[in-house]
């Protein structure tokens, strides 16, 4: 019904950059929000972005001041910059969105297959 598909994943040394982008296709009606989570190996995935759609943002204490997450609502996309990357960010990243499909149907969660990120020198 929904598909979610990242991209902008790679290898990045300490301090590098890197952009993530996740579109959303299918059958959608309305998104609440759409976010980035990440599970590093061996840990639970975790949240690293929120942002509501009209909303504002939250972010992982870990990551504030570092990434940066946007969306095109046009496009059903969100975006995360991703700066000063460090060792401990190495992780799949998985796009996430809370969306309908129709008018009447409840809200349910979307996952992405995920994107690896590898930070190291």
């Amino acid at each position: 019904q929904v598909q979610l598909v990242e991209s902008g994943g790679g290898l990045v040394q300490p301090g590098g950059s890197l952009r993530l982008s996740c579109t959303a296709s299918g059958i959608i009606f309305s998104i609440n929000h759409m976010g980035w989570y990440r599970q590093a190996p061996g840990k639970q995935r975790e949240l690293v972005a929120v942002i509501p759609t009209g909303g504002s943002t939250t972010y992982a204490d870990s990551v504030k001041g570092r990434f940066t997450i946007s969306e095109d609502n046009a496009k059903n996309t969100v975006y995360l910059q991703m700066n000063t990357l460090k060792a401990e960010d190495t992780a799949v990243y998985y796009c996430k969105a809370n969306a309908r499909t129709t008018a009447w149907s409840r809200l349910m969660d979307y996952w992405g297959k995920g994107t690896l990120v590898t930070v190291s020198s």
